[in-house]
Order: structure tokens, then C-alpha cells, then sequence
């Protein structure tokens, strides 16, 4: 007996030892599995979390004026924004073991598995907060095995990739919380019409009900089922020692404000707003689904009490019998930043965007940038020319050219630079322009950022070759500022939908035109306004001079299809171009003065509350005054005279003599303290 006793006790202790060897062997595998596979989930990397987004436009003060979307309203908002009660009460609901687990609840997942054993199908449910998260991101919501094991390879690598917050967050901005609204920032302005970040504790916990049947717990479906499922939740959250049940039993008791509805975009600017998409795609390179779908925050540079003020300028100087069309750009020159922009009088009707797409001849308004070349070349605001019926013939073959000023109307004699842009004389501008050559204007258009090409013909003088508004608003920037190099700035900043900066701009500033020659023309272009000037005709602005409450500089233009005005401050420069779409004349007079009309009311409006800033004279430069009709210092006697800036050293120093009647002396003395003070040294020992 004892023998056989033995014997089954060494046999007992033979299956032990093969059991504990064999759980040994299956432990150092499974151990070897996990690590396996954890190196291999490593080397997979994190898997990308990037789903579907609405993109958001911001004005300059943070203001949304647009998105876009895919018919699904998408905001994320990182987890320090979103309400705590809406978190605490999501884990107590969802996955009460969130911060314990590794992604798997073992318990539920036992339990859920016995449940559907006993029902021979998939009937119960027992994901965590990381396995939705895995499912919402990658998978569909089929009740299947083979999805429930890609979800936890799916979630297993979430977990080994990213923080428990990161999967928090990540779950609450792509969960579904119906009525097509995705995320917790959406489903507070749906349901509450209030960010996430506000919620209290009776709507976050009436919110976290939702997703596990926003058919049935939504309570625009069943407000009933909906206040059940609160309750729920708050006895979710009191377990969990959130909070304590008077707490609960406030929340519950609560009435609660709906909405019901998303808080709906206009889409201010839209003209604006695709400005700043072809930015994004061609500036920025972005494609277009993640400019479309990436949860992009742009911040722009748009100004809403400027853009307002443009397009109501537009709305109330064109007649709305007219099928005359615009385009409007008003620009910050220190910074290049376009604070207004408008393409056209109906977005609805048309898109086409007049401010950035379309291409037209300028006119005049070509003339500043044709003058500082001259100026470039030795030429000052009194360099004298003849305006007179010329017709200019070339011994290359080239067609001969008449030039014709408004109305045929010439000085027929000599006036000089600064009055001949004051009265847009169009024979001084070609005679220039051939002086010159035909290839500087459009080299030196190039400078000032036109990178419209220039046809090197002499009516180029006259703008015959077309540009873009955008290109004018920039180019006078550039003088407005003193010669800085500028390229209109619609973008600040992109925000990825995480929050990271993936672009900011970041000025320049380089000097491409001469600061003092700028200065030069800056206060040349003054003249436009200056009935002082008036010659032969009357100075192009002469329609505006008694209605602006501030010095501008400017210049307007117009072609027998185009009407254009572009005038500045130091602090804002507006370009406005008039016309028809299809190239039709201009012929009502009415129609004629769009432009200009545009421009003063929006200026005037725009600047009425900032501070009246005057062109400063550059260093290098001095202020003399003139006899317009001889471009000579003016006298005691002379009955008109004109501020002029010149390069020192080459304004004039010859007096007027045809008005002798007064003292010479008297004369000289007075001309000699209206010129700006020199250094001391200089007035000692000259130049």
C-alpha cells in the first residue's frame, strides 16, 4: 500500500513539474510576445490622429469670419479648454478605470464575453475610452471579432504612443455626439449654444450621456430618455467620488436651455476668405484637403471695421442700376498687411475676385512709379518739359504715336514734373518714358512688387499694360512707408488642429527704393490735391480737395475701359479699380467718378478717429517753394507758390524774375528762411 502511495506521488509530482516547466515555457513566451510586439508597435510608430476638421478663419482680432467643412461640424479644443465636469463625467460613464488600465478594463472584458457567449453573438459592449478613441480614428462600428481585435491592436498602440490626456483629448474632440456634431466643441454650441469650456455640471453630464445612443439619449429625440441617462451619469460620477449626491441631486433637478442648433458662420470677407485659401495652397504649399479638413486655425490679417467700411462704400457710391464691378484693396504700408479687400459688388452672383484675379490697365495711376525711375536718373519735380500736341515717330519701324491729353487740352509750353503729375499730363509722361528708355518702367515696376508683365511700348507711359489691384495697393505701399520692400500680407499665423504654429509670418523690411527719393515723391503726389497746381486743367483730385480732412498722396487714372483711384496716408493705403467685366466703355459720367467716390468714403471713414499724420521729409531731402508755372523759386511777388521737396542740392537756385515789382532783397530773404534749415556747418561752410 505504501509502495503504490509513493509511486502516485512521484507521478503527481512528475505532472507538476511538466505543468510548472510548460507554464514557464508559456510565460517566457508570452513574455517574449509582449515585448515583440510592443517593438513592433514601437517601430510602427504613433499612429496618426488626425481626423476630418473643420478649418477657421480669424480676423485680426480673433474674430471667426469663415470655415470650412465637409458637412460635419469639427472643433478641437485642447482638454485644459474643455469643461472639467464634461471630462470627469465621461470617464465615470464611459471608462471609470481610465487612468488605471493600459487600454484594456479585464473585468468588463470578461464579463461582455460571457454575456455574448450566452446570446451566441456580439450583444454587449465593454470598450474603453482608448479602444473608441482606436475605432472612431480607424475602424468602423460593425459588431464583429476581427474588428475587435484590430480595435485592440489599434488601441494598444495608442497607449504605448501617447499620454492618457493626449487619448482623452483625442476622444472627446472626435467623439459622436449626433445631430452632426463631432467633438465636444461642436456638441456644446449644438445643444447649448455655449463653448465647451463653459459648460456646468447638469449640461456636462447631460452631454456625456449622448454618445452611447445619440438616437436615443439626444434630448431632441427623447428628452425623457435623455434626463434618464443624466441621472446616470451623475450616480456614475457620485460612485466615483466627483462629486457628492446633493451635488447630483441639484444637476438633476436643473432646467436646462437648448439650443439646437450650430452656431452658424456667415463666412465675412468671402472674397477675402478665398484670397487667403489660394495663400494657403500657393504661398504656403497646403493641399487642398488639409486646407479644407485639417482643423486649421488661420489667422489673417483682415480688419472687420475696415472691411465693413469698404464694402459699404461699394454698396452706396455705385448705383445698383450699373453693371459697373469693382475691386477694392486697402493695405497697412509699414506692414503690408491687407486690412480690407473686395472683389466684386455680389459674391453670390459672381467670385470671381476683381482685387487679386483680374488683370487691367491701370491708366495714370502707372505715372509715380514711371517718376521715380526719372527721379532715379537725375530728373527733379521742376525738370521742365513742353506739353504740347506731339507726335512721336521711331526709326525702327515702330507706328508712329500721338499721345492725347483729357479733352485735348495742352499747356502748350513748358510745366514741370510735379505739375504735370498733379494734371496727369500725358505727353510729359511719354516724353519720360522714351527718355528713360522702354525697359526701365517695367524694370522698375518690378521693384516696386508688379509682377504683372509690361509690354516695352511707348503708350506704356499711359498704363496700357494690365495689373492687378492687389499689385497697385502694394506698390504705393512701398512708397507710403519710405521704400521698404513689402508683399501683401493676408496670413499672420496657422495653427495646426493641435495647436502648433506651421507658419507665422515674419516681415522683412529690406529698402529696395531709395528712402529719399520716396520722400520726393510722396510729397509730389500730394499735388493731385493741390488747386495751387491748377494749369492748363484743373489737378486730378480737384473734385475731392475740399472734402478730405487730411493730407493725402495719390493718383488716379483711367483708360477708355478702366477707372482707377489709389491714394494713401503714412498709416493706410486704398486702391480701388471701376469697370465693366467684358472690357465695355466707360461712358456716363456718373460712372467715371465710382472710383474716387469709393476711395474718399472709406478713407474718410477709416482714419475719421486716428491722428492726422503728415509725409515727413526725408533725410537728404529739402522743401522749397516754387513758381509752378516756371519751376523757379517763388518771390514775394509771385501769385502762386507750392511747397516742393527735392534730393538737396538739386532744388532750384534760380529766383522767379517776372514779377519785379517787389524788392529783390526782400524776396531773397524770405525764400531763404522758407527752405528748411541746413546743419550749421553746412550753412557756414556750404556744401
Amino acid at each position: 500500500m505504501e509502495l503504490m502511495t509513493n509511486q502516485r506521488f512521484r507521478k503527481s509530482a512528475k505532472i507538476f513539474r511538466a505543468l510548472l516547466f510548460i507554464g514557464l515555457i508559456a510565460a517566457a513566451v508570452g513574455m517574449l510576445a509582449y515585448f515583440l510586439l510592443i517593438g513592433y508597435v514601437k517601430l510602427l510608430g504613433p499612429p496618426p490622429l488626425a481626423v476630418p476638421q473643420s478649418t477657421l478663419y480669424m480676423a485680426d482680432d480673433g474674430t471667426v469670419i469663415g470655415e470650412s467643412h465637409n458637412g460635419q461640424k469639427r472643433y478641437w479644443v485642447p482638454l485644459k479648454e474643455i469643461s472639467p465636469e464634461l471630462v470627469k463625467a465621461t470617464i465615470s460613464i464611459e471608462d471609470r478605470n481610465f487612468y488605471a488600465h493600459s487600454g484594456f478594463d479585464y473585468k468588463r472584458i470578461a464579463g461582455a464575453v460571457i454575456a455574448d457567449i450566452k446570446a451566441m453573438s456580439k450583444v454587449q459592449g465593454a470598450s474603453t475610452i482608448t479602444q473608441q478613441y482606436a475605432r472612431n480614428l480607424y475602424l468602423g462600428h460593425d459588431k464583429t471579432w476581427r474588428r475587435k481585435i484590430a480595435e485592440a491592436f489599434y488601441a494598444f498602440r495608442l497607449e504605448v504612443n501617447y499620454s492618457k490626456n493626449e487619448i482623452l483629448e483625442g476622444y472627446l474632440n472626435t467623439i459622436y455626439y449626433g445631430n452632426g456634431a463631432y467633438g465636444v466643441q461642436a456638441a456644446s454650441q449644438y445643444y447649448f449654444g455655449k463653448d465647451a469650456r463653459e459648460l456646468s455640471l447638469a449640461e456636462a453630464s447631460m452631454l456625456a450621456g449622448i454618445p452611447k445612443g445619440p438616437g436615443i439619449y439626444s434630448p431632441f429625440a427623447s428628452l425623457e430618455k435623455a434626463e434618464s441617462r443624466q441621472e446616470t451619469v451623475l450616480r456614475a460620477m457620485v460612485s466615483k467620488d466627483y462629486i457628492n449626491s446633493r451635488r447630483a441631486e441639484k444637476a438633476a433637478a436643473e432646467e436646462l436651455v437648448l439650443v439646437g442648433q450650430h452656431r452658424e458662420i456667415l463666412g465675412q470677407a468671402p472674397y477675402f476668405q478665398d484670397a487667403v485659401r489660394q495663400a494657403l495652397k500657393n504661398g504656403l504649399g497646403l493641399d487642398d484637403r488639409t486646407i479644407e479638413l485639417g482643423g486649421l486655425k488661420v489667422y489673417t490679417t483682415l480688419n472687420l471695421k475696415q472691411q465693413e467700411m469698404a464694402e459699404q462704400a461699394v454698396e452706396n457710391m455705385i448705383s445698383k442700376d450699373s453693371e459697373i464691378q469693382t475691386g477694392f484693396v486697402a493695405m497697412d504700408p509699414k506692414t503690408g498687411h491687407v486690412k480690407a479687400l473686395v472683389g466684386g459688388r455680389s459674391y453670390e452672383e459672381s467670385s470671381f475676385n476683381r482685387a487679386t484675379q483680374a488683370v487691367r490697365q491701370p491708366g495714370s495711376t502707372i505715372k509715380p512709379i514711371l517718376y521715380y525711375a526719372a527721379l532715379e536718373q537725375g530728373f527733379t519735380p521742376a525738370t521742365m518739359m513742353k506739353s504740347e500736341m506731339t507726335t512721336f515717330r521711331f526709326e525702327d519701324g515702330t507706328a508712329d504715336y500721338t499721345p492725347h491729353n483729357f479733352n485735348n487740352k495742352y499747356a502748350e509750353g513748358d510745366i514741370t514734373m510735379a505739375q504735370a503729375l498733379a494734371l496727369s499730363d500725358n505727353v510729359y509722361a511719354v516724353k519720360t518714358h522714351l527718355f528713360l528708355g522702354e525697359d526701365v518702367l517695367p524694370e522698375t515696376a518690378k521693384k516696386f512688387g508688379i509682377k504683372s508683365e509690361m509690354e516695352e511700348v511707348p503708350s506704356l507711359a499711359l498704363g496700357t499694360s494690365g495689373v492687378r489691384v492687389i499689385e497697385m495697393a502694394n506698390a504705393y505701399s512701398m512708397l507710403a512707408n519710405g521704400g521698404k520692400q513689402l508683399d501683401p500680407v493676408l496670413i499672420q499665423r496657422v495653427e495646426s488642429h493641435n495647436g502648433d504654429v506651421i507658419y507665422e509670418h515674419k516681415p522683412d523690411g529690406e529698402h529696395v527704393l531709395q528712402p529719399e527719393l520716396a520722400s520726393v515723391m510722396n510729397h509730389m503726389m500730394t499735388g493731385m490735391f493741390d488747386e495751387n497746381l491748377n494749369g492748363y486743367a484743373s489737378v486730378t483730385g480737384s473734385s475731392m480737395s475740399d472734402k478730405i480732412s487730411r493730407p493725402y498722396a495719390g493718383k488716379s487714372g483711367s483708360t477708355n475701359t478702366d477707372s482707377w483711384m489709389i491714394g494713401y496716408t503714412p498709416q493706410l493705403v486704398a486702391a480701388v479699380w471701376t469697370g465693366y467685366d467684358k472690357g465695355k466703355p466707360i461712358e456716363l459720367p456718373a460712372e467715371k467718378g465710382y472710383s474716387k467716390n469709393i476711395w474718399l468714403n472709406f478713407m474718410e471713414n477709416a482714419l475719421k478717429d486716428e491722428p492726422v499724420k503728415k509725409f515727413k521729409a526725408a533725410k537728404g531731402t529739402v522743401g522749397v517753394y516754387i513758381n509752378p508755372e516756371n519751376g523757379k523759386l517763388a518771390t514775394e511777388g509771385c501769385p502762386v507758390k507750392v511747397m516742393t521737396h527735392f534730393i538737396e542740392g538739386t532744388e532750384p537756385q534760380e529766383y522767379c524774375n517776372e514779377h519785379l515789382d517787389q524788392h529783390h532783397e526782400g524776396e531773397e530773404e524770405m525764400h531763404h528762411e522758407k527752405r528748411e534749415k541746413k546743419p550749421w556747418y553746412r550753412r557756414i561752410f556750404g556744401r
